[in-house]
């Protein structure tokens, strides 16, 4: 096998390190004298569709992506990609349901939204909740997976590893939102390029081990090779019928992870108030599902053509065995290990730019979080715009340092992406319980609320202690349906005003046309996949 990095991709990746630089230092230069914390958080008013489109995706798609959704391809198949397809289908909802809410209201956080419509204590459990998770979950798994797939690419040691990602992605974040957004932009073109460019080499090096070669002739050996693998909905008696549970992913709890991620998440609403309109931010929303549709392709068709290399490569399958047990979340690295120079650089770039991208996309909305919702409520109510910036530039330094730490810790793990989504999800259901209610139920109270945000983290790990056996998306839907039930029950029995009256009207939910033609588009494309390979 053709190991390491050779001095031409070195330079292609300089060459991608050198543009990303460039675009940054110009934006932050061109913002630098008139930032303020909203221009500075969110790059209000200045953000094209293309950009918050862009932005989402690379916010989004991260090393638990390349590498850990494709261990999971490698390991279970295309049923992975119910994650990718159906957020397609939830941005649609997002756009059409919920962005014109916030913007209408002018909701810059997601816990400002929760002390408007609820109260204060709403708002100061989840913003802890949401900064717990991004710091100890998110953070911290997007550079473990990210530096060890570094490590083994570079040869450098994995802390060097993980630190050098993280200088990486502090400087970009340092910049603020605008500086993110537009780089963003850059970083999306790279990883699809580069994520593209493996995909089809990883399907050609399947057809050469067959005596052929190409993209469709190695898509076709996979079908053959690797049946199992193309199931997207999965029966009982399939071993990963607990990580994917059927029908759940269409009618259940992935629905709860969806719109909890996608509906109420930070970076969500800082991508779309920095559109000048709400036409705008719905079409970045719908550029963003368009990238999804194409997501699986260059995450999770790789890991199944590393399966089915495994099978017949003994060379191969020893590149992901580590004290002879296979790890899935070797296979994306293993597949860039066999890469042809120069092209390996641009796959490194692509790989490097999805976790960089998400990890600024991430630790912006930590530092939005902390900043206006913790140190500006808490700690000093009149503290200047300057220093509310200043604060929120620490704060990306903190979060980064804890991450770092974190990190290690995580070598045990076999698949990263479910680990990612499980323990995300102790927290799914009340957010999602919370936000579906105080939107679209007048009579949701801040008891309710509150009680809902106290009790989802426990209740999520007494159901894992319980039930361990029932798969978890499973779990975080009978959690959602017992919160909503006892906010229901409690509002009626304990009626309350909201602190302030969130405008909802019919009015708000119109589209455009061709809004409307984009959303039918992606629609009948996932119809017709899961048609195919139900």
């Amino acid at each position: 096998m053709n190991q390491g990095m050779q001095l031409w991709d070195y330079i292609v990746f300089m060459l991608y390190f050198a543009v990303v630089a460039a675009i940054g230092y110009s934006i932050y230069r061109k913002q630098a004298k008139t930032a303020s914390t909203t221009d500075y958080f969110l790059a209000e008013g200045s953000l094209t569709w293309w950009a918050i489109g862009a932005s989402l995706i690379a916010s989004n798609i991260s090393a638990e992506q390349f590498i850990g959704m494709s261990g999971s391809g490698f390991a279970m198949g295309l049923a992975i990609a119910s994650y990718e397809w159906m957020a397609a289908l939830t941005l649609l909802v997002v756009a059409v349901f919920f962005l014109p809410i916030y913007l209408k209201n002018k909701i810059y956080t997601m816990p400002q939204f929760l002390s408007d419509r609820f109260d204060g204590r709403v708002s100061t459990v989840m913003a802890v909740f949401w900064l717990l998770v991004y710091v100890f979950v998110n953070l911290s798994s997007i550079l473990y997976l990210g530096a060890l797939t570094l490590e083994r690419m570079v040869g450098l040691n994995f802390m060097v590893c993980v630190i050098g990602l993280a200088v990486f992605a502090i400087v970009i974040t340092l910049g603020g939102m605008r500086v993110i957004g537009y780089t963003d932009v850059f970083q999306v073109l790279v990883l699809i390029i580069g994520g593209l460019i493996t995909a089809y080499l990883a399907l050609d090096l399947v057809a050469q081990n067959f005596g052929t070669s190409g993209f469709f002739a190695g898509l076709s050996i996979l079908h053959k090779e690797a049946p199992d693998h193309f199931d997207m909905i999965l029966s009982p008696d399939n071993k990963f019928y607990n990580e994917l549970p059927g029908l759940t992913v269409l009618v259940g709890g992935l629905w709860i992870a969806n719109l909890s991620y996608w509906g109420s998440n930070q970076y969500i609403t800082q991508r779309a108030l920095g559109a000048k309109d709400l036409d705008t931010a719905q079409k970045g929303l719908l550029f963003a599902g368009f990238l999804k549709l194409m997501m699986p392709l260059i995450v999770v068709i790789p890991g199944i053509a590393a399966y089915v290399l495994h099978n017949v490569d003994p060379a191969f399958k020893a590149s992901m065995t580590v004290a002879d047990v296979v790890k899935p979340d070797r296979a994306y690295s293993s597949l860039l290990d066999l890469l042809p120079t120069g092209l390996k650089g641009v796959a490194f770039a692509a790989l490097v730019a999805a976790i960089v991208a998400s990890l600024a996309g991430k630790a912006n909305s930590i530092a939005t979080i902390f900043t206006l919702d913790i140190f500006k409520k808490f700690m000093d109510k009149e503290a200047s715009e300057d220093k509310l910036v200043r604060i929120g530039q620490v704060s990306i330094l903190g979060s980064f340092i804890i991450a770092i730490m974190v990190a290690p810790a995580l070598t045990s793990l076999d698949q990263g992406f479910q680990y990612i989504q499980e323990y995300t999800g102790f927290i799914t259901p009340g957010v999602c319980a919370i936000f579906l209610l105080g939107l679209f139920w007048k009579k949701a109270t801040p008891t309710a609320a509150l009680t809902a945000a106290l009790l989802t983290i426990p209740l999520s790990a007494l159901m894992k202690s319980l039930t361990p056996m029932v798969p978890f998306l499973d779990r975080m839907g009978y959690v959602f349906l017992i919160l909503v039930a006892l906010m229901v029950l409690i509002s009626y029995l304990k009626p309350e005003s909201s602190k302030k009256e969130i405008v909802v009207d019919r009015s708000l939910f119109e589209t455009s046309f061709g809004f409307r033609i984009g959303a039918l588009l992606i629609m009948g494309i996932l119809a017709a996949l899961y048609i195919a390979y139900w």
